[in-house]
């Protein structure tokens, strides 16, 4: 038996780096939520969403998948912390710039295979708008309904993740554990906001209004576009971009036009 390919893997395997790296993964998140939820606005917003989970939360159901959800992406995050970081981590010196570059690259990547299944297996007819439906029984979202989705959604989330940090490693080289960890919060972070009840919009919360605002935009109809998560650069690229009146076939005029229109035809039916 050919021992050389096991022994090639053992001396790769950074196993205590990747708990290093789940530990901070889980860690820095729980941490900056409890010192921001203490400040103005970000208290406001952690408020109205906790306000919202406490009343999902008398529904069966809502609490069901939750439990549910959370086991099996316990389940999907160790298997990729045991078998897929270890061998894409490192702490080899790099310089400062190349830090910036990858998480930019990690994140880009990810997020275009995102759009591409986001729009193609989970809307317009492709063959998993049966999983992504459960996600979208939330038209009106709160933060804690990023999880609100089917089992099999939870694997391909964290999957396209992983797979883009395993994909890019054959070219790029392993990762530093700062890229990993700031990438790994980057996304679940992003997605929970998109997910967020927010009034506020002063400075400095009008951009994560926004970007709330437009994924609500993207729940309130099956049809509607902002298929993206980590930014609305592919929506704008392939026109899916959808501020609330729809995309390609789906667009439906704006309340202003239609009221013009409406004021139109009706100056004309009294001058006739």
């Amino acid at each position: 038996m050919d021992t050389s390919i096991f022994s090639t893997l053992v001396a790769e395997y950074e196993g205590w780096l990747s708990l290093i790296m789940a530990v901070c993964v889980m860690g820095i998140p729980m941490l900056l939520s409890q010192v921001l939820s203490r400040f103005g606005g970000f208290k406001e917003i952690a408020d109205l969403n906790q306000t919202v989970v406490d009343q999902k939360s008398k529904r069966t159901y809502w609490t069901e998948n939750q439990t549910w959800n959370k086991k099996w992406g316990s389940f999907f995050i160790a298997i990729i912390y045991l078998c897929i970081v270890p061998f894409v981590i490192t702490t080899d010196s790099q310089a400062w710039w190349q830090y910036f570059v990858d998480i930019f690259v990690i994140l880009m990547v990810y997020d275009f295979f995102y759009y591409m299944t986001h729009r193609f297996l989970f809307h317009n007819g492709g063959p998993l708008v049966w999983v992504h439906a459960v996600h979208h029984q939330q038209k009106n979202p709160c933060r804690q309904d990023s999880s609100y989705i089917h089992p099999l959604e939870v694997a391909m989330g964290l999957g396209l993740y992983v797979g883009t940090v395993f994909g890019l490693s054959f070219i790029m080289g392993d990762f530093h554990i700062i890229t990993l960890i700031l990438t790994w919060i980057a996304f679940s972070e992003i997605n929970l906001h998109n997910h967020d009840r927010q009034d506020s919009d002063r400075f400095p919360f009008k951009y994560l209004k926004y970007a709330s605002d437009m994924h609500h935009v993207h729940h309130s109809r099956f049809t509607s576009g902002n298929f993206a998560t980590i930014s609305l650069l592919y929506d704008w690229m392939f026109g899916t971009l959808d501020t609330g009146n729809g995309w390609g076939k789906n667009k439906r005029p704006s309340p202003a036009s239609t009221s013009a229109t409406n004021s139109t035809a009706g100056q004309a039916n009294t001058t006739a």
